[in-house]
């Protein structure tokens, strides 16, 4: 049984998916269809009910937003993906907040290409938590975000990692 849940955030509401303490989805409430196609795509035959997040899920959420930036770094994920994508994702909780990286030096990293990359990190499930808001264009371009380059450009200022925008 997955619990889906909704935190309030000054970017908006966010929906969480987890079983039991682990978030296996973490999107803004507003892109409900990526969340539909993802139940849909990897929990076909799980069912899903309303409820509350752990305490301790809504305190990190509640700290992150509040300026502690790694409030997130030890909550419990499992997105579900190809082998690929969970490798790139996971690569992402090494992007320390305040920082950022590329979609080319990630590729360099894990032998890949920055096509790949960022195709990775456009399906990210576990957005926030696996931070591919970090990662921008090799010119410092604020290149896609799923959930909206407004967005991606508050998470950095408020990281602390675009200062001079």
């Amino acid at each position: 049984m997955l619990t889906t849940a909704t935190l309030p955030s000054p970017i908006g509401p966010i929906t969480l998916v987890l079983r039991g303490d682990t978030i296996v989805i973490c999107e803004f409430a507003d892109r409900a269809a990526r969340v539909a196609k993802q139940l849909e795509t990897f929990f076909p035959d799980e069912e899903t009910q309303d409820g509350a997040a752990p305490g301790p899920i809504v305190q990190a959420f509640e700290a992150y937003f509040s300026g502690d930036r790694d409030a997130l770094d030890s909550l419990d994920t499992d997105p579900l993906g190809t082998d690929y994508e969970r490798k790139v994702w996971q690569a992402l909780r090494g992007v320390p907040a305040g920082n950022t990286t590329s979609y080319g030096a990630m590729a360099k990293e894990l032998g890949s290409s920055p096509r790949a990359i960022g195709r990775a990190n456009g399906r990210n499930p576990v957005c926030l938590i696996h931070p591919c808001h970090r990662v921008i264009g090799a010119d410092g371009s604020l290149t896609g975000y799923a959930g909206g380059l407004d967005r991606k450009e508050w998470l950095l200022r408020h990281e602390g990692a675009m200062l001079a925008l």
